[in-house]
């Protein structure tokens, strides 16, 4: 087993990453020691990377909560969620760790509302278990961390996504109460969160799905995704509010999901939606305040949900719908072509100028 790993380590704000030899802990129980193959960026990594997710002595740090790997060690009695046993050589994905003792975990049965929800870039790298984050050739997973046996035949970079953006989107759209077979729907954003809800909207039965955002090559994107027509961010609030009237004969949409966030979007959403439809709150995230016209919210009768990124369950039905929706959306696109950690600031780097997607690092490549 080994008792090291290299890691890409991120010690400032908008700094390269660097290489560090990172101590590897013998597996606890429950635990297991994982070898990474595929990890990829999120929009959180780059919010961290660039210091607009701070918390105090957050840092070092290595970033990356989407990732996949095949098992090295485990602890005693390590199983995954659905209670079976974790060997070596297997191949597993896994969510955030929950405590499963307090109020949320027991009373409300949400995992997300966990009062000691641990994520691995909320771990330093210079404390134990050091090695929690994806950008590593080694991972170490701890025993809370709800782990899942991966089918053979989802790939790795799907498994990865499902991590964080898949279930993220698949979450929110069942707090919305699920989209109706022709339903008209809005989604805020193009990045990687939006794109995958274009396709998962159009998927799901909706006749009309409309993507709001920028660049235009993301614009572009959305259309091979499912998008019936796309409205660019680059244009007025005002614009983008007549441009929705106009696609959907006046009456607005039954679901908006905010992917984006942002200053207007609230009152954009709110603006978008039909009567009696549906907003879903995923993308505003941070202390600043949004402003929301309250009196459109209950003269439509808006139901308005949040939606926290989502647990285990949502990461098992992310990675089910890309094996029910294989071939049926062209999902490679998402992603670019994998890196080693030599490569990870780059990465993380590009994605900050939006020029791509979603980066895919390979910590067995050079």
């Amino acid at each position: 087993m080994p008792t090291r790993t290299e890691a890409a380590v991120l010690t400032g704000h908008h700094a390269p990453l660097e290489l560090r030899e990172l101590p590897l802990p013998e597996p606890e129980p429950g635990a297991a020691l994982v070898r990474l193959t595929c990890t990829t960026l999120c929009g959180t990594d780059v919010h961290l990377w660039a210091g607009q997710m701070s918390f105090p002595g957050m840092l070092p740090m290595v970033l990356g909560h989407e990732m996949v790997g095949e098992v090295v060690a485990t602890g005693a009695g390590t199983t995954d969620t659905l209670g079976r046993e974790i060997k070596p050589g297997d191949r597993i994905g896994w969510s955030e760790s929950v405590c499963g003792k307090c109020f949320g975990c027991t009373i409300l049965r949400e995992p997300v509302a966990c009062e000691s929800r641990g994520y691995g870039f909320l771990q330093r790298s210079d404390r134990f278990p050091y090695a929690t984050g994806g950008l590593a050739r080694h991972c170490y997973v701890t025993p809370g961390a709800a782990k899942l046996l991966l089918p053979d035949d989802v790939a790795d970079t799907w498994a990865s996504m499902s991590g964080c953006a898949g279930k993220t989107v698949l979450r929110a759209v069942a707090r919305s109460g699920g989209i109706r077979p022709n339903a008209t729907v809005v989604v805020q954003g193009a990045g990687a969160l939006g794109v995958f809800a274009t396709a998962v909207a159009r998927l799901c039965g909706a006749g009309t799905v409309l993507t709001v955002g920028g660049p235009a090559s993301r614009l572009e994107t959305a259309v091979r995704f499912g998008a019936t027509a796309t409205i660019p961010v680059d244009t007025s609030a005002e614009e983008r509010i007549e441009r929705v009237k106009e696609l959907t004969g006046g009456r607005g949409a039954d679901h908006v999901f905010d992917f984006a966030g942002g200053p207007t979007i609230g009152e954009e959403a709110v603006a978008f939606a039909a009567q009696r439809g549906t907003v879903a709150i995923v993308g505003s995230t941070g202390p600043a305040p949004a402003p929301v016209p309250l009196g459109t919210v209950m003269g439509k009768e808006l139901t308005i949900v949040g939606s926290l990124n989502g647990d285990i369950a949502d990461y098992h039905r992310s990675v089910g719908f890309f094996r029910a929706f294989a071939g049926r959306m062209p999902w490679d696109e998402l992603f670019s072509p994998p890196v080693g950690l030599s490569g990870a600031s780059d990465a993380v780097e590009s994605m900050s100028r939006l020029g791509e997607l979603k980066a895919v690092i390979d910590p067995r490549l050079p």
